[in-house]
């Protein structure tokens, strides 16, 4: 279509209710809520693509997504019609143009996940953190935490069954805070395989209980076996953060 423009979304939602991002039959899905209001408002039928997947029940502080329009909108009523039509657990934050070649998913440059664990019960928070009643040593997940920076293959961090070409990815940065009765996962990297952080969580919490020794990671990761790792974290605990691109694709 002549004169269609290129639009990134930058939302956040609670991801409890739905099956994941990515849109898939007989399904309630993030990606299939967000194509229905902009079809909604914008009175035809729109497909968006996101910078990635998160799975059933992981939520995202920060998601993007872009989606193409021919036509002309105000970006505030946009913004306040799509919040209107969306459930509760899904919010849009900004509407930002682009250059028609920009991607949501392939020009990102880094995306960024933190996990949240509470060491006491607490109501409010149930399905937002994984409540555990364990106290880890932090010191011990955050030394082998930093065995992540010295490898480049997490074929053991990953789902069994996936398509992906290869199991490389550039951790930037990984390591544990604690602030009061919550201790919180930091982890930056290029790409991410699917489940990978869950699967560093519940390893890491290992290291942290003793059940594994730290000096095992780097055994762990060379090992390219799923099985050699620790069980993976629940998904409620788990936020994408952050996502990072270049200022170039930007057009406002």
């Amino acid at each position: 279509m002549s004169g269609t423009q290129r639009y990134f979304l930058e939302l956040s939602y609670h991801g409890g209710p739905f099956h994941g991002w990515q849109k898939q039959k007989n399904s309630h899905t993030v990606q299939q809520e967000i194509e229905s209001a902009l079809s909604i408002y914008l009175q035809e039928e729109v497909t968006i693509m996101g910078s990635g997947r998160t799975d059933t029940g992981v939520h995202a502080a920060m998601q993007v997504c872009h989606f193409d329009y021919g036509g002309d909108f105000d970006k505030e009523k946009l913004l306040r019609g799509l919040n209107g039509i969306l459930p509760k657990q899904v919010a849009i934050h900004r509407i930002r143009q682009v250059y028609p070649d920009a991607h949501a998913r392939f020009d990102a440059e880094e995306r960024s996940y933190f996990y949240r664990i509470l060491l006491r019960k607490d109501p409010f928070q149930d399905d937002l953190a994984w409540i555990s009643f364990f106290n880890p040593d932090l010191q011990k997940m955050n030394l082998a935490a930093q065995s992540l920076l010295r490898h480049e293959d997490f074929e053991c961090f990953s789902k069994v069954k996936t398509e992906v070409n290869h199991f490389r990815c550039q951790i930037k940065s990984a390591y544990w805070e604690q602030n009061g009765d919550e201790l919180l996962f930091h982890i930056t990297a290029n790409r991410f395989l699917r489940g990978m952080v869950r699967a560093i969580v519940g390893t890491l919490v290992e290291i942290g209980l003793s059940k594994k020794t730290v000096s095992s990671m780097d055994q762990i990761i060379e090992s390219r076996d799923r099985a050699s790792a620790g069980k993976s974290a629940p998904a409620k605990g788990l936020f994408l953060s952050k996502i990072v691109y270049p200022a170039k694709i930007y057009l406002d």
